[in-house]
């Protein structure tokens, strides 16, 4: 038994080996297919990384040229605060020289009323002093009764109050005069630094501007447009971004009767340049737009983005409605206008026109409203978002006549002497040039009677002729302190006037 087993189980282990084997052929056989799949999908991960650049056709562009994108960015953004500053400094300028016109025409009503009194002071005294208080003294002890004696005597108190009263408001006239007077100095002066700063201001955008035109102009063609598209496609995500969030609220509000002329004066400048503190016709900067915006509707507001930011209501972007103002940046240097729809119109920038951009291109500091007395216009229905075209990226050089003048460099003037060199020859003759104007021959000998050299400093007193008896009346007699101020001859070392000297500034 035991060997009969033994046999039967050796003959059933080449069966079971032999199954076995072709088992596992055919599970290998199975398992192979499923294996090189996987073989073949493993490296999608790879070649996905290597084609994502070309599947995003920017991606080189924003490698290359997104630190020349920021570094515009940045330009731009000091070119316009350097430009808002100079609008503030105009703006201001504006209101000082307004001021001191005014003090200056009411400078001329009080020196009229001044000198009136004057000369009506000067006919009392006369008249006064001709007359003395003889004849009114004899009046009232002349009196027919008493009654008639207490009248005169109060007329006669009437008279002095009133001649008191008269001189007290002539004197109190004076000093208004001279307090307007002295407010006209102090104006003035405030003027002329408005001016000088107006300049600086001025002279400082002109420069960044400079390098603004400078870097585009540097850029090719198709370098340029690389960077709108760049431009374009981040100004795109941060709209999205922006409108995501929710930060407008839901639906549109209707603008006030002002605000609905505010959008249609400026949507009707669609198309025109932005030009340096431009205020229109012609040509705006974001600031110049919105104020003349509002001008035209009825509202003066401030000036500069930065006043407009300052002074205006500030509301909350769920609340914000056609006509009011967006707040930039900041520093508060860039300001456009809400027309709905997540929609601003605005002169951006040099080199640009004024356009429809989306609100959420830029960084919002917040928003302002012009008129936040008058309420929604409901008369003139509910508000429409306008059907405008919303401008795209645009970097391009501009054109000159919307840039100020490049300020010149001012040239280093050349060294004064601080010291005067001495006359070599102190005989008292001219080394150079020293023949008096007069023929040349002193008039008393030409020799001075003391050692030569002039007494004290040198210098003639105002007639050009030194206190020693033996030089000539003229100015040929050479100083130690620069050149006489007559006009004989040279001195041998020269000397700047004031008046040559460079001034400040």
């Amino acid at each position: 038994m035991r060997a009969a087993t033994g046999s039967e189980s050796t003959g059933m282990r080449p069966w079971v080996r032999a199954a076995l084997r072709c088992g596992a052929v055919l599970a290998a056989a199975a398992l192979a297919l499923p294996l090189a799949g996987a073989a073949y999908a493993a490296p999608q991960p790879d070649v996905k990384v290597t084609v994502a650049p070309g599947a995003d056709p920017l991606a080189d562009a924003k490698a290359t040229l997104g630190p020349l994108l920021d570094n515009l960015h940045k330009l731009y953004q000091e070119a316009e605060a350097a430009t808002e500053q100079y609008n503030g400094t105009v703006a201001r300028l504006t209101e000082q020289q307004n001021a001191l016109a005014e003090l200056r025409t009411r400078i001329t009503r009080q020196q009229a009323a001044v000198d009136a009194g004057t000369d009506l002071a000067a006919q009392l005294a006369a008249a006064q002093y001709r007359n003395g208080n003889a004849s009114e003294v004899a009046d009232l002890l002349l009196a027919d009764d008493p009654y008639e004696a207490v009248v005169i005597a109060e007329l006669l108190k009437a008279a002095g109050r009133s001649q008191r009263e008269f001189l007290d408001h002539l004197k109190a006239d004076r000093a208004a005069l001279e307090d307007s007077q002295h407010q006209a100095e102090a104006a003035v002066a405030q003027s002329q630094a408005l001016v000088v700063q107006q300049e600086q201001t001025k002279g400082e955008a002109a420069r960044k501007l400079a390098e603004i035109e400078q870097t585009v102009s540097s850029l090719t063609g198709a370098q340029r447009s690389e960077l709108e598209q760049l431009e374009q496609r981040e100004a795109d995500e941060a709209q999205l971004a922006f409108l995501a969030s929710g930060a407008l609220g839901k639906g549109e509000r209707t603008p006030s009767e002002a605000g609905r002329k505010a959008v249609a004066f400026a949507l009707s400048k669609l198309g025109i340049d932005y030009v340096w503190g431009g205020t229109g016709p012609d040509g705006y900067d974001c600031s110049g737009l919105t104020s003349q915006a509002w001008l035209a509707a009825g509202k003066p507001i401030p000036r500069t983005s930065q006043e407009q930011w300052a002074q205006l209501k500030r509301i909350p972007l769920n609340e914000i409605r056609a006509g009011d103002l967006v707040i930039y940046y900041g520093g508060a240097t860039h300001v456009a206008m809400y027309i709905g729809g997540g929609l601003i119109v605005q002169a951006p920038r040099t080199g640009d026109v004024v356009k429809v951009s989306p609100i959420g291109a830029m960084p919002i500091l917040g928003a302002v409203r012009p008129d936040p007395e008058s309420g929604a216009d409901d008369k003139g229905g509910a508000w429409k978002v306008p059907d405008v075209k919303v401008g795209s990226s645009r970097i391009a050089p501009a054109k000159p006549s919307t840039l100020p003048p490049v300020p010149p460099t001012p040239a280093t003037p050349a060294p004064t002497p601080s010291t005067p060199t001495t006359p070599a020859d102190t005989t008292g003759t001219p080394t150079t040039g020293g023949t008096p104007t007069t023929g040349g021959t002193p008039t008393t000998g030409g020799t001075p009677s003391g050692s030569g050299t002039p007494s004290g400093t040198g210098t003639p007193s105002g007639t050009g002729t030194p206190s020693g008896s033996g030089t000539p009346s003229g100015s040929g007699a050479p100083t130690t302190g620069g050149s006489p101020s007559g006009s004989g001859s040279p001195s041998t070392t020269t000397s700047k006037s004031a008046s040559s000297s460079p001034t400040a500034g």
